[in-house]
């Protein structure tokens, strides 16, 4: 039996699988690195908030 290119398929999937797994990896370090960067702002901003408030007092 004669290679021919469909014989190649089974790596094709392999790859595609691979990137989309790969770039879905990526996302969620990217989403969970933005929300964490979110937190700190946020609690930054409250702590300022408190000291404002304290030294008002």
């Amino acid at each position: 039996m004669e290679p021919t290119a469909w014989d190649n398929l089974g790596w094709v999937e392999i790859i595609f699988s691979g990137a989309v797994a790969l770039g879905f990896g990526i996302y969620q370090l990217w989403s969970v690195n933005r929300e964490i960067a979110k937190d700190k702002e946020l609690a930054a901003a409250r702590k300022a908030a408190e000291a404002a408030s304290d030294q008002s007092d």
